[in-house]
């Protein structure tokens, strides 16, 4: 039987669908995201993020259109991962919904220990860099605020519901307030590498909802 030898495959930028390719992308997208929340993204270097990534030298342009690109999916990427991670907790059927809230609060501090509090809040980071990043930035990272803050004020209402929290409480605005507290007790933490920080606060936020 004669043999057909396959066709040459082609020269350039493999196709999305490519697995290599994909897997490839993905490897440096985490590696991207890792970066941006222990450095941000001015002081985050491509040939650092591909090290990591074990991507070949050089071949970041091959994966992403440009760095402005690969930021905003690496926004886009954490705002789900983190959404994830929320819901894992404050959808907790097995806790009272305060108690909930709790064991976010004592995982992300485990996270922040674990790192030696060198990594942050990738969201909050690049909110502190905005004066020198794209534009297109200030929306989406606004709109993952926007979407923790549901994801909490739904728990924080459930929690009403079932006298934690007194009816007088605004729970929308409880949870803007949370996040932008805690977002300041992340900052305070890296910079202290201490929790401390994220204790003072969860300790200030539950003693505003028992008043």
């Amino acid at each position: 039987m004669q043999m057909v030898n396959p066709p040459p495959r082609k020269r350039g930028r493999p196709p999305k669908q490519d697995p290599d390719f994909n897997s490839t992308r993905e490897s440096i997208l985490r590696a991207g995201v890792a970066a941006l929340t222990e450095k941000g993204f001015g002081a985050s270097g491509l040939d650092e993020i591909l090290r990591k990534a074990r991507a070949p030298k050089g071949s970041f342009y091959h994966y992403f259109p440009s760095k402005e690109a690969f930021g905003a999916e690496a926004i886009e990427s954490y705002g789900a991962f983190f959404a994830k991670k929320l819901d894992r907790h404050l959808l907790d059927e097995s806790l009272a919904p305060l108690d909930r809230l709790r064991a976010f609060i004592a995982d992300a501090e485990q996270g922040m220990r674990r790192h030696d509090f060198r990594r942050g809040c990738l969201v909050g980071n690049l909110g502190q860099e905005m004066a020198a990043l794209p534009e297109r930035f200030r929306d989406q990272l606004n709109a993952v605020f926007m979407d923790w803050e549901r994801r909490l004020a739904a728990c924080l209402r459930l929690a009403q519901a079932k006298g934690e929290i007194a009816a007088r409480h605004d729970c929308a605005r409880l949870a803007h307030f949370f996040w932008i507290g805690w977002e300041g007790a992340v900052l305070r933490a890296k910079l202290s590498r201490s929790a401390e920080p994220l204790l003072l606060f969860a300790e200030g936020f539950f003693a505003l909802l028992s008043a």
